[in-house]
């Protein structure tokens, strides 16, 4: 079991990191319009670059937890990239985040304590 929450956490990690890369590099860019220089900007954005391998690195873990744990048990856990997203919010963006979120990302916590009790 401890396998299994490591993996899971892991790819967790995995994909809220590429979504903070994904914000990071919006934020790094120009207004959006449908042009080539846009998407040259976009195309040599490391943090866009970053994005992909963080994503690409998540969906790897995720294929192996799926071929080799239930998916009852392991789809749920990947709520924990709320918690990760709520800390980088806090600590990378500096956003005030009021304290109800912060009772939902405790009853994630909470719910995936009791998922994983037998």
């Amino acid at each position: 079991m401890l396998k299994f929450i490591t993996l899971s956490l892991a790819q967790t990690l995995l994909l809220a990191s590429g979504q903070i890369c994904l914000k990071l590099s919006m934020d790094r860019m120009d207004k959006f319009t449908f042009s080539w220089v846009y998407f040259k900007q976009l195309f040599t954005n490391f943090y866009f670059a970053l994005t992909g391998v963080f994503i690409l690195s998540a969906t790897i873990l995720w294929m192996y937890i799926l071929k080799n744990y239930p998916f009852s048990i392991a789809y749920p856990i990947t709520s924990f990239a709320y918690v990760f997203g709520m800390l980088a919010a806090v600590f990378l963006f500096k956003e005030q985040v009021p304290f109800t979120r912060w009772i939902g990302v405790f009853l994630i916590v909470a719910g995936v304590f009791f998922l994983l009790k037998k």
